[in-house]
Formats: structure tokens, C-alpha cells, sequence
């Protein structure tokens, strides 16, 4: 029986969608940081001769600081007010800086070029929309 045309073949596949797969015999690794080896200071990976602090510690074995645990409480309740199950980083956002949090330290991550690092006063308004008696 031969095959028509129109059925296809699985050696005939197009060189462009070969080049889009990503192929781990290349020794690509694909948890390597984008734009090679370069660290950014956000790897949660633990290898030799790199412990846990004790702040990933405490939180890893379901004891929260007080830190954490408002943090947490205020996601809760945003959700619940607001519907939603799972806040956009825009609404993540908004939370940290209705807690009071402010950009007052240069960031400690490498976050590439495209990045432009700023810090702001600590007593700087949150910029985020607050409701007045006539919005309630």
C-alpha cells in the first residue's frame, strides 16, 4: 500500500521546526540561567558549600516570621475581597506596597541590562489607589 501525498511522513519534518526543539543531547541545560552561566542572585538551587538561611529555613519547615506571615495574611485577604484566586503580579505589587514596603536599597539581584536600577525615599507615597468615603 503506498501513501499519498498528503499523509504525512515523519522524515520529511521542515528544518525550521527542527531548530525550535530543543534537544537535551546538545548539553543545553535548560535551568541554566537565560544568556548562559551568568548568576542573578535569584537561584534557589542548593549545591555543595551553599546552605539554606535562616529565613528559607524557618519558612520551609512551616514556621513564618512575622514578616512572612502578614504577608501572607494580606494576599489572603485580597483575594477573598476581591474574587480573585490568583492575583496578577500588578495586584502582588500593589499588596507589598500597601504594607508599607519602598525601593529604598540599590537591588541586590543582576537582572541583565535591560534593567534600570532606582531607589525612592522611604516616607514616598505607595502610588497606589486608595479609596476615599465617596468611592465606599
Amino acid at each position: 500500500m503506498s501513501q499519498s501525498s498528503e499523509t504525512p511522513n515523519h522524515q520529511d519534518r521542515s528544518p525550521e521546526r527542527r531548530e525550535t526543539v530543543v534537544d537535551r543531547r546538545t548539553g543545553l541545560k535548560r535551568r541554566e540561567p537565560v544568556g548562559g552561566s551568568a548568576s542573578t542572585n535569584l537561584e534557589r538551587r542548593r549545591g555543595p558549600g551553599r546552605r539554606r538561611t535562616d529565613f528559607l529555613r524557618a519558612a520551609e519547615e512551616g514556621e513564618m516570621t512575622q514578616e512572612q506571615f502578614i504577608f501572607v495574611m494580606a494576599i489572603d485577604i485580597f483575594k477573598r475581597v476581591n474574587g480573585k484566586t490568583f492575583p496578577t503580579w500588578t495586584d502582588v505589587l500593589e499588596i507589598i506596597r500597601k504594607l508599607g514596603y519602598r525601593k529604598t536599597m540599590p537591588t541586590e539581584l543582576i537582572l541583565g541590562d535591560q534593567v534600570e536600577d532606582w531607589t525612592e525615599r522611604a516616607d514616598a507615597p505607595s502610588g497606589v489607589f486608595k479609596l476615599t468615603e465617596d468611592d465606599e
